[in-house]
């Protein structure tokens, strides 16, 4: 059981990144990788957002939704539940943590809409995972996201200085960033 939950988390968030392979979560992704700090912020959000929202999703789905044969409003009922969490971030890091409040700007509550918030806790009920591997899989789906939004952001922070042509300056360099980091997570396939 410990090994099977390791390769979820393992395939969660290296070999199936939310990121880099399925695209999901792509907002917040190129919007808050400016730099590291305020890419570790939000990946720490979405860490919190999509673990507990797996976690209450699974349980509701299995004792309320299912019991009570309302499977059909699972999408608006886990929507809900994302954003009444993202709510308890943005409370606390308004309280705690202002800067990083202030820095996340817009893309803080936008992590409600994110598709990779949802896209977990949906996967989760499709694949009719256990509440444990339901758990472990949206630690691993966040941690991956976490990962690849702070890659993003350290090499956007190294390349802001370098001497690119006038065409590939901001978007371009970014898009290109991208496409290269999902190339280079591709060959984890190679273990699965």
């Amino acid at each position: 059981m410990v090994k099977t939950l390791f390769l979820v988390l393992l395939t969660t968030a290296l070999i199936n990144n939310v990121v880099l392979s399925q695209f999901l979560g792509i907002c917040p992704f190129l919007g808050v990788s400016r730099n590291i700090k305020t890419a570790a912020g939000m990946g720490g959000a979405v860490v919190f957002v999509i673990t507990l929202s797996s976690a209450v999703s699974s349980l509701l789905y299995t004792y309320v939704l299912e019991k009570l044969n309302l499977t059909y409003l699972k999408t608006i009922v886990f929507i809900i539940v994302i954003a009444f969490l993202v709510q308890l971030v943005e409370l606390f890091l308004k309280k705690s943590v202002p800067s990083l409040y202030k820095s996340l700007g817009v893309y803080l509550p936008l992590i409600t809409t994110n598709c990779a918030v949802l896209g977990t806790a949906l996967t989760n009920v499709q694949s009719s995972n256990d509440f444990v591997t339901s758990v472990v899989t949206g630690f691993g789906t966040a941690v991956g996201f976490c990962i690849a939004i702070v890659i993003m952001a350290g090499v956007r922070e190294k390349t802001e200085t370098n001497d690119f042509p006038a065409s590939f300056r901001g978007t371009p360099a970014v898009l290109m960033t991208a496409c290269l980091m999902s190339i280079a997570f591709y060959g984890f396939n190679a273990f699965a």
